[in-house]
């Protein structure tokens, strides 16, 4: 008995059923859950990320006040200040590498799929976007590098909470030192705590500036961040 070969279907009918099934009911529903469990991760994300940025702050308020309030209190505090919002930053960093790869998930759904529907464009569903989304379900992958994610937090948050750390510094050798400051030398001079020679501690204040204000312009420049100003494209945009 001979097999009856099915007539292939025409390229115009292949065409309109593939973009009704984009619109089918069960698959726009699949696509609504999937975006809502994924915004859900990144806001998961997001406050981990407030976490350490207020683990910051308070380790900071907290030491800044216990140098101004006694005297006796060497200057010196504030590297251990210093050194504990470096490692915060670095937790935040990795932190944010996760929910910035999440995020682009997102974002590839909400500029592939929500606005044509909301457009109400088949032409602009087409393209390679489902194929990246499910190519990273199955193999997930940073977006961005560690230097990057570093210069991020910096650029958003911890360039000011450094800046205060080392006007603090400054303000508190001014105050309480031994002996008056008169000149560049008697402030060189006041560095020095106990052992601690006056070179080790000006290094370390000096470093830390040029390295929080390098990597906060190089990346400021290498990368527009998650969301970019308001341009002349966007004047229509009305709240």
């Amino acid at each position: 008995m001979a097999t009856e070969k099915t007539a292939p279907i025409p390229t115009d009918e292949a065409t309109i059923s593939l973009q009704r099934s984009l619109y089918d009911p069960g698959y726009v529903n699949a696509m609504s859950h999937f975006y809502r469990g994924e915004l859900g991760r990144i806001m998961v994300w997001r406050q981990r990320l407030d976490i350490t940025t207020n683990w910051a702050i308070t380790s900071s308020t907290a030491i800044i006040t216990i140098a101004f309030s006694n005297r006796d209190v060497p200057h010196i505090i504030f590297f251990f200040n210093l050194a504990i919002v470096w490692v915060m930053l670095w937790i935040e960093s990795r932190r944010y590498r996760f929910y910035d790869a999440f995020r682009a998930r997102v974002r590839m759904l909400e500029a592939h799929f929500l606005v044509p529907m909301v457009m109400e464009n088949r032409q602009m569903l087409q393209g390679e976007w489902k194929k990246l989304v499910c190519e990273d379900l199955i193999l997930p992958s940073f977006k961005i590098s560690k230097l990057e994610a570093i210069g991020r937090r910096l650029k958003r948050n911890y360039v000011f909470i450094f800046i205060l750390i080392m006007v603090a510094w400054v303000t508190k050798i001014f105050l309480h030192a031994s002996e008056p400051i008169t000149s560049s030398r008697a402030l060189y001079h006041a560095l020095r705590v106990g052992h601690i020679p006056s070179w080790l501690v000006a290094g370390t204040f000096i470093g830390t500036f040029a390295c929080v204000i390098s990597i906060t312009i190089y990346v400021g420049k290498k990368s527009s961040g998650e969301i970019t100003e308001f341009g002349a494209h966007r004047s229509l945009w009305r709240i």
